[in-house]
């Protein structure tokens, strides 16, 4: 599997403020190279435009007992929103997830990120509850997470 670890830098750096609102800081090439550094646990995509990366999926593979599990990350540059995208990539992601034998795949989505979490339940997530105070935004505020899983 070929991935162009300059073209996700380059992705994520050029991520708008408002993806980034509710994200980890925007990555570097270290932490470019860890998510590809254990291919046996993880399943990844990647969305191009033209010869540029336009979204990044990552399913994390828990080790050991775990091995059934995975937590989902998704990133789509801003003026790829609303057009199915994340969609397609999020039930695309959960067919190799499948393949790759888990049985679980779950995620964290801050409540105010409605967009995002109408994409998840598109895909099959489900709402299992909410944690409180979970996420500290930039604003100094704290907000709550919504947690889905979708069982393959």
């Amino acid at each position: 599997m070929f991935i162009d670890k300059e073209a996700l830098v380059r992705f994520y750096s050029g991520l708008s403020e408002e993806v980034l609102r509710w994200a980890l800081p925007p990555y570097d090439r270290a932490r470019v190279e860890r998510f590809f550094a254990d291919p046996d646990h993880l399943v990844g995509l990647v969305a191009e435009f033209e010869s540029e990366v336009v979204g990044h999926l990552h399913i994390f593979v828990y080790p050991s007992r775990m091995n059934h599990l995975g937590e989902l990350i998704i990133y789509l540059r801003q003026d790829y929103t609303n057009v199915a995208l994340g969609t397609e990539m999020v039930r695309t992601a959960l067919s190799l997830a499948s393949e790759k034998g888990l049985h679980r795949v779950q995620l964290s989505v801050i409540e105010g990120n409605r967009g995002a979490i109408r994409v998840y339940e598109k895909a099959g997530f489900k709402t299992e509850g909410m944690r409180k105070d979970a996420y500290k935004g930039a604003d100094g505020r704290y907000y709550d997470s919504v947690e889905m899983a979708a069982i393959l």
